[in-house]
């Protein structure tokens, strides 16, 4: 049974950085790839970030030079390092896991499970 956990919300200043991570077993991250979604009050869930099986990253324009999805299969881990925050990157932020997902473009249709989401707040 898959079961993604993130991790490592909370509230920032404009500018500082949080570093998110999802918990997800070593079979999940061998042959799937990972995304990071994002849901803002108000606004429709968008792809933020994905990284395939073989390590090819993709990012929204919006956070591209900021943001940073890596994995580490040894910690059955993979991290969005999140610098420069601005208050447009507040909301519910959620990985997922797909076989084949992130083949360019961060698509929600890719993937088939689901984290419960950690809540992100840049604000002063």
């Amino acid at each position: 049974q898959l079961h993604l956990v993130e991790s490592g919300g909370g509230l920032v200043q404009p500018g500082g950085s949080l570093r998110l991570s999802c918990a997800a077993p070593g079979y999940v991250l061998d042959y799937h790839g990972l995304g990071w979604f994002r849901q803002a009050p108000g606004k429709e869930r968008e792809g933020v970030s994905c990284i395939t099986s073989g390590g090819t990253t993709l990012y929204v324009d919006s956070v591209k030079g900021r943001f940073t999805i890596s994995r580490d299969n040894a910690e059955d881990t993979v991290y969005l390092q999140m610098n420069a925050l601005k208050p447009e990157d507040t909301g519910i932020y959620y990985c997922a896991a797909g076989i084949g997902a992130c083949a360019g473009a961060v698509s929600a249709p890719e993937y088939t499970r689901w984290g419960q989401g950690t809540q992100v707040t840049v604000s002063s």
